[in-house]
């Protein structure tokens, strides 16, 4: 399904810069540029919506493993860009749902 979401971002004119970036934080399953912005994605899949959908999979415990990641990311990547979090939320091929600034970091 990752491959699914990267073919639809970068069709949308996001670039990738990398792909199932591992640390002992957890993975990040792409990185992409939209312009100026550097996005951290979380793709998810899920037939149905019967236990809320693949979007609402990513629930608070996941958004901070992913915000430690891509912290982790910024340390040993350091790119003087902003940066945003999106998921690409996968029902089917036909039924993908982009959803830019799912969540957002607090302080």
């Amino acid at each position: 399904m990752e491959q699914l979401a990267e073919s639809f971002l970068v069709a949308r004119g996001l670039q990738v810069l990398a792909r199932n970036h591992r640390c002992r934080f957890g993975e990040l399953d792409l990185i992409v540029r939209d312009e100026t912005v550097l996005v951290f994605v979380e793709v998810r899949f899920r037939r149905s919506a019967e236990f809320g959908g693949a979007a609402a999979s990513v629930n608070r415990r996941k958004q901070q493993r992913l915000i430690a990641a891509a912290q982790h990311y910024l340390q040993t990547n350091p790119l003087s860009l902003p940066c945003r979090f999106d998921v690409v939320a996968i029902r089917s091929q036909h039924d993908i749902n982009w959803i830019q600034n799912a969540f957002i970091l607090e302080n």
